[in-house]
């Protein structure tokens, strides 16, 4: 592992790394089997009485929960104090944690939240373009009608970087500090970035759109629709100053067949670890861009430290 405080399955699944992004891998493939145990549904809020049941995190409760009309799957593992939510990439639900949920639990103490978002595993699908701020509004509705509005640990992989970004702009006051897993930063999205990403996978969504009816496709023309403005806006998003934050970079990247993006990732890691107080680098060696399964290690350390430095 390479560390720098600031001082100044199967191939990878749909949407990869960067919502629409293959340069690394190649063709997009669909999630994978969802091997979860049985969970009881259990209603919001989180003040239910009713015991938690083992499930996909090995003691989560299942709790539905609405927001603009439709419905989420958040699966909560109780803990005390601290909560500690995991936002999975692009393509994957909830289940891409459920071997590290357990670890972190007996590690922290936390309570350890995972969740489904619209259009995977449990949750409702949500027709039309994938929009940051319908996930970000999705996110804190779970949370609040969970009870969890503060001493937030945010974890944040792949895609889910952005609704990262966007909700600790606007919710910095929920969040003690945030863990990004080689995710999508502003940096990276520049304008001559996105034209580049857009035309790469132009053949895949051309052949998506053959099958739209498919989840993989389905997820991925939802991303790809209206791509170009919305990461133009992402560009300009500002991480607050009061949330700290560990940004994880893996060796290889998401782009690893393109030395020039991949080398512009990196770039991109570094500056918005530059660009503000309470920032942290790390590079996950040996590890290609799904670094939660190539180094469980490595994320469960360094989202107990961030746990525990805000203590």
């Amino acid at each position: 592992m390479s560390r720098t405080p600031r001082t100044h399955r199967s191939t990878y699944r749909v949407l990869s790394a960067l919502a629409l992004l293959t340069l690394a891998g190649g063709a997009l493939t669909a999630c994978g089997d969802d091997d979860s145990a049985p969970e009881r549904a259990v209603s919001s809020p989180a003040t239910s009485s009713a015991p938690p049941k083992a499930g996909r995190s090995g003691g989560a409760e299942l709790r539905m929960i609405s927001n603009d009309g439709h419905r989420l799957a958040f699966h909560v593992t109780p803990g005390n104090g601290d909560t500690i939510v995991l936002d999975s990439g692009g393509g994957e639900d909830s289940s891409q944690w459920k071997d590290l949920v357990p670890k972190l639990r007996a590690d922290t103490g936390a309570t350890v939240i995972t969740y489904d978002r619209a259009g995977l595993g449990k949750s409702d699908v949500v027709p039309g373009p994938w929009k940051v701020e319908s996930a970000v509004s999705d996110l804190k509705a779970g949370l609040e009608q969970l009870g969890v509005t503060k001493n937030v640990t945010l974890v944040s992989h792949s895609q889910a970087g952005e609704i990262a970004n966007y909700f600790a702009k606007d919710n910095p006051k929920m969040l003690s500090g945030a863990v990004l897993v080689d995710a999508n930063l502003p940096p990276f999205f520049t304008d001559e970035e996105i034209p580049r990403l857009v035309a790469a996978n132009q053949p895949q969504v051309d052949a998506a759109k053959k099958d739209p009816d498919r989840p993989e496709n389905r997820q991925l023309l939802s991303t790809a629709d209206g791509f170009g403005p919305a990461h133009e806006a992402f560009h300009k998003v500002s991480w607050p100053d009061s949330v700290p934050a560990t940004v994880i970079v893996s060796e290889k990247t998401p782009l690893d067949g393109s030395p020039v993006d991949a080398q512009r990732w990196r770039d991109a890691a570094a500056s918005f670890v530059e660009d503000g107080p309470g920032r942290t680098l790390v590079t996950a060696k040996r590890s290609s861009h799904d670094v939660p399964k190539d180094r469980p290690d490595l994320v469960l350390k360094e989202i107990a430290d961030m746990v525990a430095a805000q203590r």
